[in-house]
Formats: C-alpha cells, structure tokens, sequence
C-alpha cells in the first residue's frame, strides 16, 4: 500500500509538472505576501509567571517600596600606572559633563543629578570653600551650578586641589551626604590621594512606555560615549545603549566577514556534491521558496522577532540541502539503473513517460523522477511530520516567543517539503527535459558517493566496519554515550548576560580590506573591568532580601549584622565590595548606623537602647525605627515598611552584585545570605531583585525546554512506531531508528560540557537542532535499508546500497551545512559563536550516529531475528 500510494504521488508530480511548478509558485507568492502585508515588530524572549517565593517578594516590593526608575550608566576614567585624581582629569571630567548640558538632545534624556562622580563632590567642596571664605554672615549652602565647580577648580592650583581632595577623601570628613569612597575603585586604600580609576554615574530618564525600551536615553548613551573617547585617552562608558550598539554592529560585522565565506563554502559543498550547475542553482531555488514561505509566515501572523527566531532559517536551509539531496541523489540513481525493480514494476513506472530518446532503456527523466521520488517521497514526509511535531511540541511553553519559535519552525518545515518534495521534483524535470531535448545536454549523472573515488571508498569502508563488527560499533556509541551523559551532569547551566558582549576580532580579520574590517569591540573587556573594580548600578546590578515577620525584634537587626559582617569579599563572590573590602549592601542596619552619624536624636536612642556598647539596638526596637522615620523618612522607607497604622510589617535589604555575575550565580549568594538571617532571627527571608528571578525565569525556561525535549522525542518514538508497524508489521524499528539520535544528543551534551559551552535557555534551543536533523537522516537511513532489504539479494548488498546512496547524500548534506553554519564560530558576537559550534557539532554527531550506529543497529537485528525466526521483519 506504501509504495503504490508513493508511486501514485510520483506520477502524479511527474506527469503534472508544469502544472505544480505554476501552483506552488502562486502559492508561494500569496504566502510570500505575508511578508509586506502583515507587521513583525522587535519582540524579547518575554516574562512569565512561574509562582515562585522570588517573584511574589518582588511584587510585594515594587507595592509597598519606592521603586527607581531611572536609567543608569556608568562611566570610567582609567590610567593605569598612574592617578586619575589630579586637577586635570577631575576638570576633563566637569567638561564632559558641560558638553552634555550644552547639547539639548543630550541634556533631555537626563534626571535631575544628572552626572554624580567623584569631581562633583571635589568641586562642590571647592565652591563650599570659596562661598565660605567670600561671606560675611550665614554662607550659602545651595547645590553649587556645574559652571560654579568648573570656575573653582579652575582657579585652583594642582596642589591646593590635591588638599582639597585630601579633605574630600578624609574618612571622617563630612560631604553633604556623599560618599566619595563610592566612585573609587575597590582596591582604593582610604584616605589617599592617587587612583589608578575613577567611576562616575549618568542618571538618565526617557518617555518611552513601561513596555518599550527608552531608545532616546540609549540612543543619548552612545553618543555620550563618544565624547568620552574624545575627553580621556583611557575611559568608557558602560550602559545598555552601549552594550546593544556594540551587539548591534558586532553581528553586522560578523556577517559581512561570515557571509561571503559560508556562501562560498556551501556553494562550493554543493558543487562537489552535485557536480552541476543546474542541480546547484534549482537546489537553491527551492531555498528560496521557503525562505520566502518562512517570511511570509512571519508576517502572516504577526510574529515579533526574538533571538530566538535566529535558530529557524538555520534549521530550515540545513533541512532544504537534506531533502534537495535525496530527491535530486535518488533520481540520479534511477537514472543509472541502481535502482531497477522487476520488469513487472519497471513496466508500470514506463507508462508515466514518453519513450526514452537514447534507445528505449527506461531511464528518461521522466521515468528517472518517477522511480526516485517514490523511493524517497515517504521517508521526506515522515522525517517532515516527525521533525514537525517535534519542534511544534514546544508550543506548550508559558513563553511567547518560545510559542513563537514551535510555530514558525513547523510551518517552515512544512515548507522545506512543499519546496523539495513538490516543487523541485516538478522543476528539475522540466529543466532537465528543456536541456536534453533542446540543447542535447545529457542530464545523467552518477550519485554523490556511488562512483569510484575516495568518498565512494570511505563509505565503503564503512558497509565494511558495519557488517563485520555491529556490536563493537555499538558499544562504542554506547560508552561514548553514557560518557556524554555523565558529562552533562556537570554541564554549565547558567545564564550570564556578559556572555552575549562581543568579543574584539582576530588580527587577521582586522587585516581584512576596506569595509570588511570589523570596528574595534572591548565592551566585553570593559564589563570584565567595571565588575573586578567598582560597585555597579543600574540594571542587573543589585539584589534584595526581604524580609518578613517580627521585624522590630532586636535579634533581626543583629542577624542582619552577623549575615552582611560573613560575606567573603574575594573574588569569587558575586556580592560587590567596597574600598577596604566592606561589603556593598544597604539594610536597616547601615541605615539606622549611618543617619545616627548625622542626627543627633537617633544617635542617642541608638544609644539609649544600646546596653551591650555593640552598636545595635537591644531593645524597643519599633522606638528606634519612629525615630529614624522622624529623622530621615526617605532613608527609612528604603528599606523599612511602616503602614498607615505605624506598624513595620516588612524590611528589606538592598545587595550590590557584580555585573558580569550570571544570573545563577547572584541567586545562589543572596540565597544564602538570606538563609543566614533565617536562622538567627524569628524571621522569614526571601531572596529576590532582578537578577534572582531571572535566575529564576531561565530556570523554569531551561526546564520547559527540557520537557519539550522529552516530548518531542516520545512523540517521535510513537509515530516511527505506529509509522514502521502499519507499513512493515515491525514493532522494534521505531525505537532503534531513534536510538541514534539519542546518541548523538548525548555526544553534543559531553562535548558541549568538556568545551564549557552552557546548555542554557540560549544553547537549549540551538540543541534542539541535534534532533531534528538527527530524525531526518536516520529516518532516510532507516527507509533506504528497508527498502534495499527487499530489493537485494544480501544483506551486505543492502548495506551497500543503504550506505553509498543514502549515505552519499547524506555526507553531501552535512558537509554543506556544517561547513556552511559552522564558519559562525568565527563571528565577534559570541551568540553566534555558540550557534556555529554547537550547530556544527549537532550535524557531524547526526551523520556519524546515522552512518555508523544506525545500520549496525540494523544489522543486529536482522541478525537476532533469523537466529530467533521471529515474525517481525523489515
């Protein structure tokens, strides 16, 4: 029933090919339409609710604290080996700061403080000084304008501002609530002069919407920069439009160096694998049809663009050289009388064609498609349903755009049939009949792998390896299996947003002419930096603790103080500390320390209730708090909760992180910062912030895209079975077609762990890659054999031909794409390079377990079944 109903299919494609090449190309032109007529706008991977403790501590948050809005970015000034704190750069640095104000696009994207650095609190001690020296009464203590610190700076001399900065950085100087310590590096001994860096903070605002990224206040961000570079010999400034700007142009860079050479190399892969210019170019014109299906699906429903959506034409064009390859190898072969039947079956395939021109042989192009396209046609639609279902399986994600990614990837797949499956069969027999009867080219050419040569030697070495050791091989695959999966236990699961910063490029592609030489990137070497020297702010760059119950209980604030007095301030935690390694981290403690240094009332009922001298509160605690809000309301609210009714309900602790943490990383330290206070006090404490529930999202992402994993592999393993049962009544093949999928997943796993590339949300989907090229080309594999196995006389000889033909296109199909997306690796964008890499190794692991393990597999059991006479058989 199979093949009379894939030979029905072939006649009807060969037999009506003018008519299918004019109604797919209408139909692709209506989908195509999509793509102008629908709107795609720029979508993010997206949020989603995942219940947990770390979420709803922060909504609880973001309702009962005050929330920063603002945008920051931080700029660094650097001089190492010698002193960013003389007259000169502190001045460089008020006069960047003037040619900000002074440029009206510039100066509308800033908050109110604006620029906060280190030469402000310089210069406004300047102006203090003069305005003191200059009164006759009471002087003036209002804020001092940016040209007033300019102008006293200015007038002094390289050594009264040295004094000056002396009385500035003088631990128990008094600068109107600024602490100078937080612009100094974290190596800074206090009290001196001389630093080799300087960090300094831009407080920006923007119009843009809750849902929108502020473009203005990023846009303000680059153009800042450059007044930077022109400002200082050594100093950058770090902040999202930067990092995005130098994303941006880092993959742009890395494809017009990329591009040209994966085209040639795959131009060059299929014109060793084709051998000929009309196969290459009807090759690529199914390409495009589906590329232009995929555009058109995307603009059909409107799907926004994500990073994730990087990963489907990579797919699809692996998946169009696969099946371009087995229609056009399959036909080649029908044409060179491989693939003979009987002459009762050869007579029925006749009748679809005119008689054959050179003698009446049979093998007319006609005929050739024919007997071709009905041997590969239904291994094409079960590897397309297969592999379609598989990614489609991911549809169940609470993400939007991983929903996204599921229905774009099934659609394109669905088109990579259309185009190869249809289309080219139909297109390449009009093309081939136009060049022999009109130009008397003859169309017939020997199948990759089939003739004498070296490929046809490899692959016969391998029929070889397979018929005479198929358990060794296996237990190889095995070992190197289990191997694997031991190693992913110990993979890199993390999700580190430093890891997507652009790398500077090679020498040799700096050498490349005009404007193929990539921009000079050190954004990654700049994060490095900022996080190794300097508190951080803005984004990604603090965590919370919050913290419920008896909050006013004396035991909270000294469990508070025992937590943040424990943090290890080396560098391999993730907490930030300040010069003298004194952890970064504002709570209840350091704010009731700090206010009482500055307000005499709460210092003496610090002190009142102090009865131990060690400096915290020992009793009437909730005394203690209406004090400070008395005091300094604002400085309380930060990080004490107090209702309508008077009564502290929450308190929080707010905990500086190293920018170039991962995610991960950051949860794991404020969690056990907060397991701390837990156990000292008769409290309950939540780890949370930005960066812990995104540790939180990426892994509940990670876990969805596991499980979408497993799915999709079960769904498969019952298809193939229920698939190989109704054609073949064999119950086992399904799962065995599988196991070499598996493997190679297995494989990818441990050499992704030994290579330390993360299996992370980001790497997760760009593994799925390995299954879905995995179920094509075993599949093939699989139906070939079976198909040989009825055909031939041995089971060597159906090896032989399972391995050489089917192999042959194959090993065409993962040379071109392997070679093709595996030159990504060399790209600036690191994301891309994970791509090329892992993809690459994807594709090589599918061809060697489909090539190797499979027929060994296949080989045992036929085996096995003779020597048990089962019933089931192939």
């Amino acid at each position: 029933m199979g093949g009379s109903l894939a030979d029905r299919y072939a006649d009807a494609i060969v037999s009506h090919s003018k008519l299918i090449v004019l109604l797919v190309l209408v139909l692709t032109a209506v989908v195509a339409a999509g793509a102008a007529i629908g709107e795609s706008e720029e979508g993010e991977i997206g949020q989603f609710e995942t219940d947990s403790e770390e979420t709803e501590a922060l909504e609880e948050i973001d309702e009962t604290y005050g929330t920063d809005d603002r945008i920051v970015a931080q700029l660094v000034v650097r001089d190492e080996g010698g002193d960013v704190l003389t007259r000169d750069s502190l001045l460089e640095g008020l006069y960047l700061q003037q040619d900000v104000r002074e440029n009206e696009s510039l100066n509308a994207t800033l908050a109110d403080e604006g620029f906060v650095a280190l030469e402000n609190v310089v210069a406004t001690g300047a102006v203090f000084e003069d305005r003191a020296a200059e009164a006759e009464g009471p002087p003036d203590t209002s804020e001092p304008t940016l040209d007033e610190q300019i102008e006293a700076l200015e007038d002094r001399s390289d050594d009264e501002v040295e004094e000056l900065l002396a009385d500035v950085l003088d631990p128990d100087a008094d600068n109107q609530g600024e602490d100078p310590y937080e612009f100094l590096p974290s190596d800074y001994e206090p009290g001196s002069t001389t630093a080799e860096s300087r960090i300094g903070f831009l407080f920006q605002i923007d119009e843009s919407g809750d849902d929108e990224d502020p473009e203005a206040a990023y846009a303000a961000q680059v153009e800042i920069d450059g007044l930077v570079e022109e400002r200082f010999d050594d100093a950058f400034l770090f902040g999202q439009g930067v990092t995005d700007e130098a994303s941006s142009n880092a993959v742009g860079d890395s494809f017009a160096i990329i591009t040209p050479v994966a085209l040639v190399l795959v131009l060059f892969a299929l014109g060793v694998a084709y051998r000929d210019v009309a196969d290459v170019l009807v090759s690529l014109f199914g390409i495009g049809v589906v590329m232009a299906w995929l555009a058109g699906i995307l603009g059909w429903l409107e799907i926004p663009t994500s990073q994730l959506l990087i990963a489907v034409p990579f797919l699809l064009i692996g998946l169009s050289i696969d099946y371009s390859l087995h229609v056009i190898m399959r036909s080649r072969e029908a044409r060179a009388g491989v693939l003979e039947r009987d002459e009762r079956e050869r007579a029925d395939s006749e009748t679809v064609d005119e008689p054959a021109a050179d003698g009446g042989d049979g093998r007319t192009v006609r005929n050739g498609m024919h007997l071709g396209l009905a041997g590969v046609v239904l291994a094409l639609a079960a590897a397309t349903f297969s592999t379609g279902v598989g990614f489609l399986s991911n549809v169940v994600s609470p993400l939007p755009a991983i929903q996204d990614f599921a229905i774009l990837s099934a659609g394109g797949i669905l088109a990579t049939f259309v185009a190869f499956a249809v289309l080219v069969p139909a297109l390449k027999v009009e093309v081939d009949e136009l060049l022999e009867g009109r130009f008397g080219i003859d169309r017939r050419k020997d199948p990759f792998g089939r003739s004498a040569g070296p490929v046809n030697r490899a692959l016969s070495g391998v029929v070889s390896l397979v018929q005479r050791a198929p358990l060794a091989v296996v237990a190889v695959a095995l070992l190197l299996a289990i191997g694997g999966a031991y190693g992913a236990t110990g993979i890199d699961t993390e999700f580190n947003q430093a890891d997507f910063l652009p790398e500077d490029a090679p020498e040799w592609a700096k050498s490349l002419p005009g404007p193929l030489a990539p921009d000079t990137y050190t954004i990654s070497d700049d994060a490095a930096y900022l996080g190794d020297n300097f508190q951080e702010q803005g984004e990604g760059s603090q965590a919370q603790i919050l913290i419920r119950g008896d909050v006013t209980d004396p035991a909270t604030l000294a469990a508070i103080e025992n937590a943040t007095a424990g943090i290890d301030g080396d560098s391999s935690g993730t907490i930030a500390t300040g010069p003298g390694g004194v952890p970064s981290v504002e709570s209840p403690v350091s704010v009731v320390q700090e206010v009482a240094d500055e307000n005499e009332s709460v210092a003496a009922a610090l002190e009142e209730r102090d009865t131990d001298g060690d400096g915290l509160p020992d009793e009437d605690l909730e005394g203690l708090y209406d004090e400070l809000y008395e005091a300094d309301e604002d400085a309380a609210a930060t990080v004490l909760y107090r209702t309508d009714e008077g009564e502290y309900e929450t308190a929080r602790m707010l905990v500086d992180v190293r920018g170039d943490a991962s995610a991960q990383a950051v949860a794991g330290d404020t969690r056990a910062l907060a397991s701390v206070i837990e156990a000292d006090a008769p409290v309950s404490a939540i780890a949370t912030g930005g960066p812990v529930t995104n540790a939180v999202v990426q892994d509940a992402l990670l876990e969805t895209l596991v499980q979408a994993f497993a799915v999709t592999l079960v769904v498969i393993l019952v298809f193939l079975t229920v698939l190989y049962w109704v054609r073949h009544r064999a119950l086992t093949l399904g799962a065995i077609t599988l196991a070499p999928v598996v493997a190679a997943l297995a494989w990818l796993l441990g050499t992704m762990a030994l290579l330390d590339v993360p299996f992370n949300s980001e790497t997760a989907v760009i593994t799925s890659l390995a299954i879905g090229l995995g179920v094509d080309y075993s599949i093939h594999v699989a139906e070939r054999f079976i198909d040989e196995s009825e055909r031939q006389a041995s089971l060597r000889d159906a090896l032989g031909a399972t391995i050489t033909g089917t192999g042959g296109a194959l090993l065409g199909s993962a040379l071109t794409t392997a070679a093709g997306f595996g030159v990504l690796a060399l790209a600036l964008a690191p994301p891309l390079q994970r791509f090329g890499l892992v993809t690459g190794l994807s594709i090589i692991f599918a061809f060697i377990a489909c090539l190797t393990v499979l027929p060994c597999l296949l080989v045992v059991r036929e085996r096995v079944l003779e020597r048990v006479g089962s019933p089931e058989s192939a």
